[in-house]
């Protein structure tokens, strides 16, 4: 086909611009540009036609990028990504397409222009197939196309702020009647997060070899990638980022490449960075792809080669962070380190110097004894507990003596400071924070490798640390690494982490380890050290009160199951203890750590006083069960089971039952009625079945709750316990009927009828949960299809029989009890209101008696007529004589007075005794008679 004739036929739809007057220039080139379609630029540059013409195919793209100078446009990102595949794939056979390739990947660098607020969501699909097309456009080899799609893809995570348009075009967008807008950076990072971005470019890695400069850029593309920002968004979608090159096998990729030959160390650096952010944000893929064989053996000959050629101080940097790196992958416990003989290496290093080594590795090796070397001996020493883990390892530490290097960084420093600058090695605050972190990896490996810890004599070394550290003269210690600081002469952070080891260390039960400490009188030492802090005003921050704790752990490890030892605890012992319960449970909640001391002071009781007699008596002597039922009725609920144990056992003195019945809380309660309260608080907080007065509702399950109910049925094997028997230890229910085992459950003082309804089921508690086994023994067999022999059904069914009657019993005995309150209820009401009918009928006999006054008084009509009547009465009530003799001899009246009231044991008015004072009063007639009788001188001479 004639070209000419086909340039003409399509002349029409391709813009030209030629030479046209100056008046109508602006005009035309306004119709040019818009004139320009991405689908007919498409149809040029793919239409069999018009492939092969080049001179049109870069006037049109220039025309295109001129406009597109301050970003593409997100509803034209589908044509745009259809062009540049174009563009690539003419690259290699045309160069004349590369500049206008180039200009096309920087503009793409700029964001995208919206003209719509809807555009970022209505066009987002084609923003993530256009960022996953850019990744597919490494493929192009030349170097300058490659460069310009990595800094085109390291815009999109760094902010670019747009171009200014050039002079030529500034006209054209004035005339323009739309303006647009760019994206939300925000939201092209989330849709490139979304893309196939990450794994395109981390596949193209391997086409890089030649093109080390372009390598490296990518490297640092992929580390932004890899990195996170502040943006809380940001970070999200990078995370998501993250797995997907983890997913693509980056992490190994990445990996095997970073030993390549590199003059400058860029590339292992990159590569160090990529692989910590991923690893950092906690991908178990990313972690799995590099503990393989061939990732460990990379990263183990990059540390060595760093570690022994490395001596600038980004070296030594590059050699922590792979160290890092190599922290990291040992968490995964399928990692090979041990099977790729690095983990042998790195004890080699953890040991050195301490222990002298004619391993080549460290013949030669020396250390600045520089930040950047502390770093690295605190971080050798933490993988010795990450790879602890591993059985394998702790015989790698048996052969190496590693316990032996940790021990002695463990140990005090020299005190003189001649012998401290004799050779060149960590200052004061580098040793303090090496021996903090040494006893830190004690704490974890001396419990698991407790025969190298005695052969060591680990113990003694310890205590010559705890020695030292209660020291007064003190230089050594200025707070660095503590997690408090506490100046210069302190060493609480030493301490701290010294009672952690030996807490560790006796935690295990290995008797040996405890009777060595104990020979070494490791108890009275302790009991020293813990006073002494509490004796100190200011003792009473998180790190003392976690000391104070861990020393009472140490104490309850070696004196409980030995009788001598808590002889050896004495009245020292109790005496600390009694301080401490006398601190009540009022922090409880402060979040310092009184909580766990108060716990460990009712286990110091339990393990170290009770048990041994002696220090039974002398703790009861200093009121230490009132203690610990005034800590019972102030702590929360979840120390009452500590306590509650602790008293049970305590209660097997007989000398501890009178105390705890003379006990009486602030309230005046007494220890029967709050055990009962705390009975009847468990009971409900199980749902028993109780009714309103506390008695048994259900006979057939009598103490059985309703999430026991609930619980599904199942059968359990012989040495698994089942749910009636795991209740005994989950709630106290179980200890307070140990408790009134001990006390009885007669004559117990301060008791309600209400107390004495429960007091009755806890009497039976022992026979109801017996029926309660043997009825789940009976629905554990119908579960498991067996069936009982006739005897053997029998017996079941008996037991369960005499269950429920018993229930019964105790419900007709709790009847009884509140028949009996509510009788002596409606007697108190009765006497109650015989009291009120008495006082009403005195106010009424009052209130007559003064309105009979006021008359009297008020009118004297009314005053002779009561004297008359009174005289009239009077004259009335006297008794006629029937002879003479009653006459002459009138009836004399006694009146008593009350001089005393004493009561005896008697009931009724027998029991009142009155001690009365008797007066004789005489009748009006023996007045009147007595003048016959007397001499008649006395009246003659009263008469002158």
């Amino acid at each position: 086909m004639d070209s000419s004739r086909f340039v003409h036929r399509r002349k029409p739809d391709i813009p030209v611009i030629g030479p046209r007057a100056p008046d109508k220039k602006q005009h035309i080139q306004e119709v040019s540009v818009k004139s320009i379609e991405l689908s007919k630029v498409i149809r040029l540059l793919e239409d069999p036609l018009t492939v092969n013409l080049k001179e049109r195919h870069l006037f049109v793209l220039k025309k295109l990028l001129k406009r597109s100078q301050i970003g593409f446009l997100l509803k034209e990102l589908t044509g745009i990504a259809k062009i540049l595949n174009i563009c690539a794939e003419k690259v290699t056979d045309h160069p004349e397409y590369q500049p206008i390739f180039c200009e096309a990947l920087h503009i793409c660098r700029l964001p995208f222009l919206k003209e719509k607020s809807s555009d970022e969501l209505n066009y987002a699909q084609d923003v993530i197939e256009f960022l996953s097309h850019m990744g597919c456009l490494m493929r192009v080899s030349d170097a300058e196309v490659r460069q310009h799609i990595v800094e085109s893809v390291k815009s999109f995570y760094i902010s670019v702020a747009p171009k200014l348009l050039p002079d030529g075009t500034e006209s054209l967008t004035k005339t323009k009647p739309r303006t647009f807008h760019s994206d939300n950076r925000f939201s092209r990072l989330a849709l490139s997060e979304r893309s196939d971005l990450a794994q395109t470019l981390l596949l193209s890695m391997a086409a890089l070899e030649n093109q080390p400069g372009i390598k490296l850029q990518l490297l640092q593309t992929l580390q932004i990638l890899s990195s996170s920002s502040g943006q809380s968004l940001i970070l999200f979608m990078r995370t998501l980022n993250q797995l997907k090159m983890g997913s693509a096998g980056g992490a190994e990729t990445i990996c095997l490449h970073m030993n390549q030959p590199d003059p400058n160390g860029q590339v292992l650096f990159r590569s160090s960075e990529i692989l910590w952010n991923l690893l950092e944000r906690g991908s178990t893929e990313v972690t799995a792809q590099l503990s393989s064989m061939e990732c460990v053996i990379s990263l183990k000959e990059a540390f060595l080669h760093q570690l022994i050629n490395g001596f600038r101080h980004s070296d030594l940097q590059l050699r922590n962070d792979l160290l890092v790196i190599t922290t990291l992958i040992a968490g995964n416990p399928n990692s090979l380190l041990i099977e790729s003989l690095f983990a042998k290496q790195l004890v080699v290093f953890a040991t050195f110097p301490e222990l002298k080594s004619h391993n080549p590795l460290v013949s030669n090796l020396k250390l600045s004894y520089n930040n950047e070397d502390l770093k690295m001996k605190k971080m050798l020493l933490n993988l010795l507990v990450l790879m602890s883990k591993d059985l394998a390892a702790l015989q790698l530490y048996k052969e190496e003596r590693v316990l032996l290097a940790v021990l002695m960084l463990v140990r005090p420093p020299a005190a003189s400071p001649e012998r401290r600058s004799a050779s060149r090695q960590w200052s004061s605050a580098q040793q303090e924070e090496v021996q903090l972190q040494a006893l830190a990896t004690l704490c974890s490996l001396a419990p698991i490798m407790l025969e190298d810890y005695m052969s060591c004599q680990g113990n003694a070394v310890l205590l010559l640390l705890l020695d030292w550290c209660v020291a007064q003269d003190a230089f050594f210690g200025q707070g660095h690494s503590s997690p408090v600081a506490e100046g210069r002469g302190r060493r609480k952070a030493q301490m701290r982490h010294c009672i952690r080891v030996l807490r560790s260390v006796t935690s295990s039960g290995e008797e040996s380890v405890n009777q060595d400490l104990c020979d070494q009188g490791t108890i009275n030492q302790l009991l020293g050290i813990l006073m002494q802090m509490e004796a100190s005003p200011d003792e009473d921050d998180l790190v003392s009160l976690e000391i104070k704790s861990d020393i009472q752990l140490i104490l309850s490890a070696l004196c409980e199951r030995d009788m001598h030892r808590k002889e050896l605890f004495g009245s020292e012992g109790v005496e600390m203890a009694v301080h401490f319960l006398k601190k009540g449970s009022d922090k409880f909640y402060s979040g310092l750590g009184h909580n766990k001391l108060i716990l460990s002071t009712v286990d110091c009781v339990w393990s170290c006083i009770v048990g041994c007699y002696t220090t039974e008596d002398y703790f009861l002597a200093k009121e230490g069960a009132s203690l610990l039922m005034d800590l019972l009725s102030s702590s929360p609920r979840c120390v009452h089971c500590n306590v509650l144990a602790s008293l049970l056992e305590l209660c097997d003195n007989p000398n501890a039952l009178s105390h705890i019945l003379s006990w009486r809380d602030s309230r005046g309660q007494t220890a029967p009625r709050f055990l009962l309260q705390l009975w009847m608080e468990e009971e409900e907080e199980l749902k028993v079945s109780r009714d309103q007065h506390g008695g048994i509702a259900d006979p057939q399950r009598p103490i059985l709750g309703v999430y026991q109910q609930e619980e599904p049925q199942l059968s359990f094997p012989a040495n698994v316990p089942s749910a009636a028997v795991l209740e005994l230890s989950e709630n106290l229910r179980s200890k307070i009927y140990s408790i009134f085992c001990k006390l009885g459950f007669h004559d117990l003082p301060g008791l309600s009828r209400k107390h004495y309804v429960t007091l009755s089921v806890v009497r039976r508690y022992l026979d109801f949960k017996v029926g309660e086994v043997w009825e789940e023994v009976s629905r554990e067999l119908g579960l498991d299809g067996v069936r009982p022999t006739t005897p053997d059904e029998e017996a079941l069914s008996a037991v369960c029989k005499i269950s429920e009657d018993t229930a019964r019993t105790v419900a007709a005995e709790q009847r009884s009890i509140l028949e009996l309150q509510e009788k002596e209820d409606i007697s108190e009401e009765q006497l109650m209101y015989t009291e009120i009918k008495s006082h009403w009928k005195q106010k009424e006999l009052t209130a007559k008696s003064w309105d009979s006054y006021v008359s009297r008084t008020s009118n004297y009509e009314i005053l002779k007529e009561v004297k008359a009547q009174r005289e009239e009465y009077i004259e009335s009530s006297r008794p006629k004589p029937e002879h003479e003799e009653a006459a002459v001899h009138p009836t004399e009246l006694i009146l008593g007075q009350v001089m005393s009231v004493e009561r005896t044991g008697s009931s009724g008015p027998a029991g009142v005794k009155l001690t009365l004072a008797r007066t004789s009063i005489k009748a009006s007639g023996q007045d009147q008679a007595a003048p016959t009788t007397q001499d008649p001188e006395y009246f003659s001479t009263v008469k002158d």
